[in-house]
C-alpha cells in the first residue's frame, strides 16, 4: 500500500500544500515539491503532479518531464519494503543479474511490480556508488552486499517477518 491510503487523501494533499506554502519561494522548488509529494503519497500519481503543478504555477507537462527523467520519482504505487538491485558494472559482473533474477523468481513479480501483498516491490538501479560492496541491494535504506545480497531467501524473510 502507498504511504497515503485512500481515506487519509485529503489529509495528505493538506500536508503537501502547507509544504508548498512553507517554501520561501516557489521558484525553482519543482525537485525539492515532487520529493516531498512522494514522501507523502509513496509514489506520484497523475492527480498528484496536476496538484503540485498548479500549487507551483508550471504546467503539467513540465511537472511529467520532471518525474519521468529522474529514475528517483515513480509514478506508480512501491511496496512497504522496496528492494532495489543495482545493475553498474561492477554489480552486474559479480552477479547482480542473478541476484535480481532471484528476487523476482521468489516474489513472483518482474522488475517494476509490486507484490499483491503490498509488502514488495522491485527495481534495477544504475549504480548507488558501493561497488567495493559488489553486488549491492537495498531494501528502503539497508544497504547489503558481497555474499550477503546473495542470500535473497534471509533477506526476503527478514522483511516478511517484520510485517
Amino acid at each position: 500500500m502507498s504511504a497515503c491510503e485512500n481515506k487519509l487523501k485529503n489529509e495528505c494533499f493538506k500536508k503537501l500544500e502547507e509544504f508548498i506554502d512553507g517554501l520561501e519561494t516557489k521558484e525553482g522548488a519543482l525537485i525539492s515539491v515532487l520529493h516531498k509529494a512522494q514522501e507523502i503519497f509513496g509514489y506520484l500519481p497523475k492527480e498528484v503532479q496536476a496538484f503540485v503543478a498548479e500549487a507551483l504555477g508550471v504546467s503539467l507537462a513540465k511537472v511529467y518531464g520532471v518525474v519521468s527523467f529522474y529514475s528517483f520519482f515513480t509514478m506508480t504505487p512501491k511496496g512497504k519494503y522496496p528492494i532495489s538491485v543495482c545493475m553498474g558494472t561492477a554489480c552486474f559482473v559479480r552477479g547482480a543479474e542473478k541476484v535480481l533474477k532471484d528476487f523476482e523468481a521468489k516474489l513472483g513479480i518482474s522488475t517494476g511490480e509490486t507484490t499483491a501483498d503490498g509488502l514488495f516491490s522491485i527495481d534495477a538501479l544504475r549504480c548507488v556508488g558501493a561497488c567495493g560492496l559488489a553486488p549491492v541491494v537495498l531494501v528502503g535504506e539497508d544497504v547489503y552486499g558481497k555474499e550477503e545480497a546473495k542470500d535473497v531467501d534471509a533477506i526476503i524473510k527478514k522483511y516478511k517477518e517484520l510485517g
